[in-house]
Order: structure tokens, then sequence, then C-alpha cells
């Protein structure tokens, strides 16, 4: 009996100490647990305002059939800010086009280190980061800047098609070139090229087994600051309205990939918890 009156305030007294400890990560965003890394294939697009993004024929079935966020913006201007965003968290104080060697990091070198799988297709990359013709654009590059080397995952887009048919990398990055992207052409061109590829993305077998395809545009050109961002994943559909920028993409994409997020996008909004559940929703051995 007294060894019971002992042990009986020592219980309460852990007890009250366990019930006020802080609830873990309140408020922030957790990386989903994933069990091994999902295809990510990501599609950058140049210099478009939402609203008109959304009237192109093409681009306005995707977000139909799919998922499109609604309250997407850039982080800066121009161009190369954005990219490095996207790629590693931050943009480094950067606010203009020019080259500037930066340490090396970013997703792709994170990617490298871990052993996982990725290229990054480039329309008019012929073998050189730094003097590739039009319509090839190093600022529109980033993997470039990492460092002051051209990986060797950069390849020609033309490598693509035979990519996914057969060992497809965990991360595709897909880079137009300047007039298919929108930036020379207008974004009516890059519907065109988007109707022509994303096909094949969405018919390869690496999409179809729980991929996604994000496609995304690095800066409006318009006072608002607001982009869209398509989500073309199974089971993915209607309007995400949460609030995020192109480090809610980097933090979804490391989360998919099961790799750290870096800078900005520790503390980004990721959709991975979205597309776990749509795909589970999707799968016909669930429910």
């Amino acid at each position: 009996m007294r060894s019971i009156r002992i042990l009986a305030p020592l219980l309460a007294v852990l007890l009250l100490a366990t019930a006020c400890q802080p609830a873990a990560s309140a408020g922030k965003p957790i990386p989903s647990p994933t069990s091994v890394p999902k295809h990510v294939f990501v599609i950058v697009l140049e210099n478009t305002p939402y609203q008109l993004a959304l009237r192109q024929p093409y681009i306005a079935s995707l977000a139909r059939q799919y998922a499109v966020a609604t309250n997407y913006s850039e982080v800066g201007n121009p161009s190369l800010p954005n990219y490095l965003a996207m790629t590693s968290g931050s943009t480094w104080g950067i606010n203009d086009d020019l080259y500037h060697q930066l340490p090396a990091t970013g997703v792709g070198t994170q990617l490298t280190s871990a052993g996982i799988s990725w290229k990054a297709y480039f329309e008019g990359f012929t073998g050189d980061c730094f003097d590739s013709p039009y319509p090839y654009a190093l600022k529109h590059n980033p993997f470039a800047y990492y460092g002051g080397a051209c990986p060797t995952n950069v390849v020609p887009m033309t490598e693509l098609a035979t990519d996914l048919s057969g060992d497809t990398p965990l991360l595709s990055w897909l880079t137009p070139g300047v007039c298919n992207d929108g930036h020379d052409c207008g974004v009516g061109r890059a519907d065109r090229w988007l109707s022509e590829n994303v096909p094949q993305i969405i018919s390869s077998k690496a999409w179809k087994q729980g991929g996604a395809l994000f496609i995304v545009w690095d800066e409006s050109g318009a006072g608002n600051g607001r982009v869209a961002l398509l989500v073309v994943a199974p089971g993915m559909h209607g309007q995400l309205t949460t609030p995020m920028n192109h480090y809610s993409l980097l933090a979804t994409i490391s989360d998919r990939l099961r790799v750290g997020r870096l800078g900005l996008a520790k503390q980004a909004t990721s959709l991975q918890r979205q597309l776990e559940t749509a795909a589970a929703a999707k799968s016909p051995t669930s429910g």
C-alpha cells in the first residue's frame, strides 16, 4: 500500500508534465510520410497573368480536368529570381537576369547526393549550359548557377520521348525555348506546345503510376504577381485556394522525392498530402 501511495503522486506529476508539452510543429508544414519517392514532372513557362493563361483552350481544358491553384504568386522579378526560388528556396537577393555563380546547392545537387535520378530537359540545349543557341536561355536554367558548372543532368529536350518510354528519372524538369515558353511568342504558342507535349507525359507509365505534373509560370508580367499552377495528377480535381508561391512548389517537390526542404520552402505550404489523398482515392484497391 505504501508503494502505491508513493507512486500515485509521481504518476500525477508525470501526466501533468506531459499535458503541458506543446503540440509538435503546430501550424507548420510537415512532410508527408510517403514510403517511396514518386515521379515529378515540372514545366516552367513565361510571363503570363493567371486570367490570360486560363483563357487558352488547352490550358483551360487541363484546369477543368485536373486541379489549378487559384491563389499562387511569383516571388520576384524578372525571371531568374523565380527560377532560383523554385529550385533552391531563395532568390539570393538577385533582381536581374545576369549570371551569378552561387554555392553548390539546389534541388538538383541535393537529389544527386541522395542518389535520386533527375534530368532537366531544355529546348535548344546543345551540350553547354553557357553557350547554347536560341531558343535556349541561360537565365531560364537555374541548375547552371549552383556551383558555376553545367550538370550532366541537363540535357536536350529531344531526350524526353526516349526517357518517357524507358527509364524515366524521378524528377523531370522541362523548359521550352523562349518562343514555346511564351516569352517571345506569346501564351498562345505556349498553349500549343503544351497540347503537343503534355499528352506524352500523361500517357507514360511514370505518370500513370502515381506521378504528378506541375505546370507553372515564372512571373505574371502584371501588377498583382498572380500566376497559374496546374496540378496534373491522377485524382486531383478542382480549385486549390490556399495561398502559395514558388517556395510551395519546391516544398511539394521535396516532400514527394523524400529530401529535405531548402531555404524558404521549409515554411511553405506543400501539396503532397492532397496528392497522396487523391492518389489513394483513385487507387482501385482503396475503400
